[in-house]
């Protein structure tokens, strides 16, 4: 089912809680933490060219700003979202839940975590949280695209019970590896994650 913008804005943007995190809606005062983020070769390297690595606080605070506007805009289960540690408050990540262009008919989840957060299991944490988000509403799946480089974001997607669909160009004109993930694939992944994850596993997260 295409995804289309209701008539009136709409500012129905949950905060989700997992274990050990709350996924928030982003605010101007999250732009120190954003860069340590966004402004990082290791984790821009893999999103251009959707986004490109933001250069200094001042282009951080603007894209805060344009995020911030396009919520409000959104009808759920979309959204963006900020990811705050819950024991000391401290943003380790972003997530996105989007419609995929050109046309708007599959649903994107998301993560870029602070590399020195990664192999701590909260890419698991945040996918399934979003995944139960998405699922409540009218969408029964859910697909995370990937470059055919990015090793550690395949293994993670797998690792969180998405499924290997196949390889497309349609979407950012890039060759890109596409994984769903349905409502029974959640539950499945659910059963059997363990957090913290194991430290054979910490790596690839």
């Amino acid at each position: 089912m295409a995804w289309s913008p209701d008539p009136e804005p709409s500012t129905a943007r949950p905060t989700l809680e997992t274990e050990r995190l709350v996924l928030r809606g982003w605010q101007m005062d999250d732009a120190p933490a954003a860069l340590s983020i966004y402004g990082q070769a290791a984790v821009a390297r893999w999103l251009s060219p959707a986004m490109d690595l933001v250069p200094d606080l001042a282009a951080m605070r603007l894209l805060l700003q344009h995020w911030i506007a396009e919520a409000d805009r959104m009808p759920p289960p979309a959204g963006r979202w900020a990811i705050q540690r819950r024991e000391d408050g401290l943003v380790v990540g972003g997530a996105i839940l989007l419609p995929l262009p050109p046309g708007n008919e599959d649903f994107e989840i998301g993560w870029q975590l602070r590399p020195d957060h990664w192999g701590q299991g909260y890419a698991s944490e945040t996918t399934h949280a979003l995944a139960r988000w998405a699922f409540s509403h009218d969408i029964d799946e859910i697909f995370a695209v990937v470059r055919p480089g990015n090793k550690r974001a395949a293994a993670t997607v797998r690792r969180n019970g998405m499924q290997w669909v196949g390889e497309t160009g349609k979407y950012f004109g890039l060759t890109l590896q596409v994984f769903r993930l349905r409502p029974a694939d959640l539950d499945q992944a659910v059963r059997g994650s363990l957090l913290p994850e194991r430290p054979r596993e910490a790596e690839i997260d």
